[in-house]
């Protein structure tokens, strides 16, 4: 096992290779308005844990074959992976700004400081995150020049899971459960069809608003690795559960974090009177529920025989605190 200081270690350093990366793929003047290349570098280098990158070049690693001591197929599989886990992170940060606006959840901080339409307006916020979703699928089907035979198919994959994930069947779907959910729509999709119960309800908006970008986030990385049927649906598992542990304890640091350690404000699932794991299981079953679902993601990775920092990173999720 690695010590949580090489775990530290290895984060920042992915991050740094993150943000390097991101900064050379934004779009800068002339090629665009200088307005809307300040406002998407504003949200998008505002802090965050760059976890769903991390996850994409983390999978990355953990498919690629054994027998390589030196380390350079991991940092291969990691270099074929990146212009994804780049697109994660764009079309991650651009559903931030747009559930930051008044017409979504109406939040003036994120990450530790104003939101994009408090500083720019809500025309350009908008704008800036129609760009930032944009430009992830520019990132993503530019063609690399050292590829693989077979990659582009590989590529192709990629684009198509990540779209789905970040479109009606997943992120905008969960928003729009989410808004019917708290009374913000006058009609629209019943947010109690399975079942009717509030925890199928709630599991499913979540499966959407938050999960489906994590699995999508986690899985391209390993198909873009090259990584087999079994190793590229075990990570799939294993993302499905780690976003129900990472949502779950959203939820419970919305109750009792603060928005100095939160960098966002904290309370206002409460105060909306949203459908969370602690307003429908309690604090203490929500915690038992994030522990589960870290173990069946650990599990998934073991049932393949899969190694490097997913364990590490499920453990992270769910002892985090921000």
């Amino acid at each position: 096992m690695t010590s949580p200081h090489s775990f530290d270690r290895y984060l920042q350093t992915r991050r740094t290779e993150l943000d390097a990366a991101l900064e050379a793929a934004l779009p800068t003047p002339p090629d665009c308005p200088p307005l809307i290349a300040e406002a998407m570098r504003y949200s998008l280098f505002a802090g965050g844990k760059r976890l769903r990158p991390i996850l994409t070049l983390a999978a990355a690693e953990a498919v690629v074959k054994d027998g390589h001591a030196d380390g350079r197929s991991r940092d291969a599989g990691r270099a074929l992976a990146m212009p994804a886990a780049c697109a994660v992170e764009l079309i991650h940060t651009y559903s931030l700004v747009h559930d930051d606006l008044p017409a979504m959840d109406d939040d003036d901080l994120r990450r530790g400081r104003a939101t994009a339409h408090v500083v720019y307006g809500e025309g350009v916020a908008i704008l800036a995150g129609d760009a930032l979703l944009t430009h992830a699928f520019v990132v993503l089907a530019r063609r690399q020049s050292h590829t693989l035979a077979g990659f582009d198919q590989r590529r192709l994959h990629a684009i198509a899971r990540i779209a789905e994930a970040a479109g009606a069947a997943g992120m905008v779907g969960g928003q729009a459960l989410d808004l019917t959910a708290t009374g913000a729509l006058p009609e629209g999709e019943d947010p109690n069809r399975r079942g009717g119960s509030d925890e199928a309800a709630l599991r499913e908006m979540h499966e959407r608003k938050t999960g489906a970008l994590i699995g999508a986030a986690a899985t391209t990385g390993a198909i873009l690795a090259g990584g087999d049927e079994t190793a590229v649906t075990a990570v799939d598992r294993y993302a499905t559960h780690l976003g129900l542990a990472f949502q779950i304890v959203d939820d419970i640091l919305d109750v009792e974090g603060n928005a100095a350690d939160l960098g966002k404000s904290a309370g206002k699932d409460a105060d909306a009177r949203k459908r969370t794991y602690p307003s429908v299981h309690g604090l203490d079953r929500s915690r038992m529920l994030a522990a589960d679902a870290a173990a069946a993601a650990r599990e998934a990775l073991a049932s393949a025989g899969l190694g490097g920092r997913l364990a590490e990173i499920a453990d992270w999720v769910v002892a985090r605190t921000s």
